[in-house]
């Protein structure tokens, strides 16, 4: 089970309130965004949520993932996916060829 949030219409208070019940749930995933309200991924939202879910819950970055630097950063943060309908042209027009 997979259950999407949008961290951009909530406190930081109800963020963690949701990564609590997301895990009490037993979802496998937590997903930052369905991409379609006033903003998606950020930086911040990941690192709450990889620090307030359980072990057993993996967190999902999505929405305005922008370049392959953010992709990086969001995976280093502790996101375990990322949703992107831009990942395949960041990863073509990757310089360093990292594959991510």
């Amino acid at each position: 089970m997979k259950v999407i949030i949008e961290t951009c219409l909530l406190t930081e208070d109800e963020k963690i309130k949701m990564c609590e019940l997301v895990t009490n749930a037993g979802a496998e995933y937590i997903k930052t965004s369905t991409g379609f309200s006033t903003a998606g991924a950020t930086f911040e939202d990941v690192k709450l949520m990889r620090a307030h879910v359980g072990e057993n819950v993996k967190v999902k970055a999505a929405g305005g993932i922008a370049s392959l630097d953010d992709a990086k950063e969001f995976i280093r943060l502790g996101a375990d996916r990322l949703g992107t309908s831009r990942m395949i042209k960041l990863v073509k027009n990757a310089d360093d060829g990292a594959g991510y």
